[in-house]
């Protein structure tokens, strides 16, 4: 399955107004639940202070797009989630996203993320695409 294959995935929020916002987001799957956490990596404001968060925070109805990409275009696929995400900081769900975050990039392992929020996308639709 390409949702828990993908190493990166593209997030999509909208401001109150509707202005589209897209970042590409490390994630983890659990089930019908996708983590993304706002982890160490150099941002320019402090986490709670990032455009995606604060457009959930306003509006939070959200699309993330998962792509495979060949030069072999029959080998092309995608997925597209939409849904809704919300923000955590701490708690069993918290404590379980870490783990799994942790489990698929190795790179976690060195960050403190147990104070970090993370987003939890709950979808509403996912559709997948395959050429050939």
């Amino acid at each position: 399955m390409l949702l828990r294959e993908a190493r990166v995935a593209r997030l999509a929020t909208a401001d109150a107004a509707g202005q589209p916002h897209v970042v590409p987001v490390c994630f983890a799957v659990d089930g019908r639940t996708i983590y993304t956490p706002l982890d160490e990596k150099l941002k320019r404001v402090a986490p709670r202070r990032l455009r995606r968060v604060r457009n959930i925070e306003a509006n939070p109805r959200i699309a993330l797009i998962v792509d495979h990409y060949e030069e072999d275009w029959r080998r092309l696929r995608f997925a597209l989630v939409t849904g809704t995400a919300r923000i955590i900081e701490d708690g069993p769900d918290h404590a379980r996203a870490i783990a799994l975050l942790r489990e698929k990039y190795p790179q976690y392992r060195a960050m403190r993320l147990e104070d970090r929020p993370v987003l939890v996308i709950s979808p509403n639709t996912v559709v997948t695409w395959a050429a050939g």
